[in-house]
């Protein structure tokens, strides 16, 4: 058994697909009711679990369990917080660094030795340059402003509790670097420092959708390293396999995206023949660098290669999910509190 938790987000609804078609039984916690019945359905069992409350973890089996795959956690995207107005940095802490704690001491009092987690690729965000692929050895060097601050220092923090474990307790902690992940899911109205706004994808797909001419910010030059999440779900089932995952491993496609390519593919995608044309626009802020991250370690240690490489190919399964309607209920959900 596997037990997958915080399955009832995107990254977590497809990584319980993907188990399950490997042929594992699958235990889940999340708390969207929507994409809990959605699971239920498929004849996977789901459990209420807040990570940051010890008592919970008595609902969870205490044998047969092969590892545990940790999604839940607090997220700026998610936190309607005004840092300004309202810091909410302990509620980082007590989730983040807290609930990782309290998930390691059921793994290691029942005996269970791998935990897969997530954690932040902006805690090398000073380091961040185009054409230079970032190793998981680089020093950690992140901006302390902003509402993704205190979330980057809850990750790092959660990281090393779990390495303490690994050499402590002799468990096999790993924790995977995640840049932006696209697929259908949560990406169409995200929070940023407490305000809900339509994030740049779901704008540029609608876009192109009604024929509108979709403007580029800054160097349209600007290379990004993405990954899909179909490519994020299968890496969580190699990782869980293999006897050699160990620590931080980077989880990107390891290739650059420009902006301009990026927004072409969308328009080509979802708009094919509609009219929708780029408008550049140096003049206008972009503050995000490029970035680009070293994928050799997860190939050597349990023998991940992205099947998604290309954007178009993303682009293209992105639309169908979309169109499945798989995911219908839970974008309208989100979209209620905007």
């Amino acid at each position: 058994m596997v037990i997958v938790i915080g399955a009832t987000g995107f990254i977590g609804m497809y990584t319980v697909d993907r188990f399950l078609e490997e042929g594992y039984e699958v235990l889940a916690t999340g708390r969207n009711a929507i994409m809990k019945q959605e699971l239920e359905a498929k004849g996977v069992t789901c459990v209420s679990l807040d990570i940051s409350k010890k008592e919970d973890f008595d609902k969870l089996p205490t044998e047969g369990v092969e590892g545990v795959i940790l999604l839940a956690g607090l997220l700026p995207a998610n936190a309607p917080v005004d840092i300004s107005a309202d810091e909410n940095a302990a509620d980082y802490i007590r989730i983040n660094v807290e609930g990782t704690i309290n998930v390691l001491e059921y793994c290691r009092k029942n005996g269970i030795k791998k935990v897969i987690a997530t954690s932040s690729y902006a805690d090398v965000r000073n380091a961040w340059k185009k054409g230079v692929a970032l190793k998981e050895t680089e020093p950690r060097d992140f901006m302390y402003t902003g509402d993704h601050a205190v979330y980057v220092i809850s990750k790092n923090a959660a990281n090393d509790v779990m390495e303490y474990y690994n050499e402590q307790h002799g468990m096999q902690c790993a924790s995977f670097r995640l840049p932006p992940v696209y697929g259908v899911g949560p990406h169409s109205e995200i929070y940023v420092n407490g305000k809900y706004y339509k994030t740049g994808i779901q704008t540029f797909i609608e876009n192109a959708e009604a024929g509108k001419d979709i403007e580029i910010w800054g160097d349209p030059q600007i290379s990004r390293d993405i990954i899909y999440v179909k490519d994020v779900a299968r890496a969580f089932v190699l990782a869980l396999r293999s006897d050699k995952t160990y620590g931080l491993y980077n989880m990107t496609s390891g290739t650059e995206l420009t902006l301009e390519e990026q927004v072409q593919t969308v328009i080509d995608v979802f708009g094919p023949g509609k009219g929708s044309k780029i408008v550049y626009r140096p003049d206008k802020p972009n503050n995000t660098p490029s970035f680009l991250f070293d994928m050799t370690k997860a190939k050597e240690d349990f023998g991940f290669v992205p099947e998604y490489l290309s954007y178009r190919a993303i682009m293209e399964d992105y639309k169908k999910e979309l169109e499945s309607g798989r995911w219908d209920k839970f974008i309208a959900s989100r979209r209620k509190k905007s």
